[in-house]
């Protein structure tokens, strides 16, 4: 979700931006809700939107691109450890609890591999939003949901073809440049964008977080209405896969931040930045290269990801970040 906070904007657009995307946050999950429930009750009108998932998500990263300076990658210079042990732990931790998690829930192939394909996944935007909100370190954030991002295009399909692919056959090369296409060129253009044209930019900032919200609902929708009867079949398991999944991830990346004496407000950042990934991206991949019934738990986490983020953020907010 674009919309965190940057120091480098003028002051009044800054809190333009902060106060929309806490209102866009808040907001997000009831508005995911909304649509996978109508989506599930009523499919037929929604099945036709698939083939937009991935124009959807290209939206998604052109406005991450917008929000981006050339200034929040400094903290890779200023202070590569923690930017290098959240990357690390982002492509470590959840992929490998993805594929334990399908291990111990014994998932059918489809459900296993949509799993691990939301591990391998970069991390998601909305958890600088997030990060705000639990008074942890938004450059930080900025800088590891950024750098995984640009790095996705080689880790996600080699993950994805080491781990998923003992579930169903992962085509690697055709999933890294779909990736090149669906995240890394947006985000570039969005970046050149906010480069050459600053105050433009500047002026759009505080809508930005909503274009994502409807640009992941859509998303959202599409996939849930492609797989209805698979969700009413085997719900249940996919929502403890994902509880698991998040919950396990956020506890994994906090405890790693405090193993290397991090301080507290880089702890928050890493637990949220290790637990929230870019489900939206693992939705369209796992459509487009596994099935339907693999998206699955990519939709639902698209869901859970957030509740649990805006839960942790309310908790962390009225706890001391010293």
């Amino acid at each position: 979700m674009p919309g965190n906070p940057k120091t480098a904007v003028p002051q009044p657009v800054q809190a333009a931006e902060e106060r929309s995307a806490r209102i866009a946050v808040t907001v997000f999950p009831l508005l995911i809700l909304a649509g996978g429930a109508v989506a599930l009750a009523f499919p037929d009108p929604f099945t036709s939107l698939a083939p937009l998932i991935n124009p959807g998500l290209m939206v998604i990263m052109f406005g991450m691109g917008l929000t981006l300076t050339l200034p929040d990658f400094a903290m890779v210079v200023r202070q590569p450890l923690p930017v290098l042990l959240g990357v690390v732990a982002q492509f470590l931790v959840m992929p490998l609890l993805g594929l334990g998690i399908a291990w111990a829930l014994r998932l059918p192939p489809e459900l296993a591999a949509g799993v691990i394909l939301v591990g391998c996944a970069p991390g998601g935007t909305a958890s600088n939003v997030v990060t705000y909100l639990a008074r942890g370190n938004v450059a930080l954030s900025v800088a590891m949901t950024s750098v995984s991002t640009l790095l996705a295009p080689l880790f996600t399909p080699l993950l994805a073809l080491w781990l998923a692919g003992r579930y169903m056959a992962v085509d690697a090369g055709s999933m890294a440049l779909s990736i090149v296409q669906i995240v890394l060129v947006p985000v570039l253009v969005g970046l050149l964008i906010r480069y050459l044209m600053p105050r433009t930019v500047d002026r759009v900032l505080p809508v930005l977080p909503w274009v994502s919200v409807a640009g992941i609902t859509f998303v959202v929708v599409a996939v849930v209405a492609g797989s209805a009867a698979a969700i009413l079949t085997a719900g249940w398991l996919i929502l403890l896969a994902v509880v698991l999944h998040n919950g396990l991830g956020l506890g994994l990346g906090y405890g790693a931040a405090r193993l290397f004496r991090l301080p507290v407000p880089s702890r928050r950042t890493m637990g949220v930045e290790v637990g929230m990934q870019n489900s939206g991206l693992a939705a369209g991949l796992a459509r487009e290269y596994f099935s339907p019934e693999a998206a699955l738990p990519a939709a639902v986490f698209s869901v859970w990801h957030n509740v649990s983020g805006a839960l942790m953020a309310a908790y962390w907010r009225r706890r001391p970040a010293s």
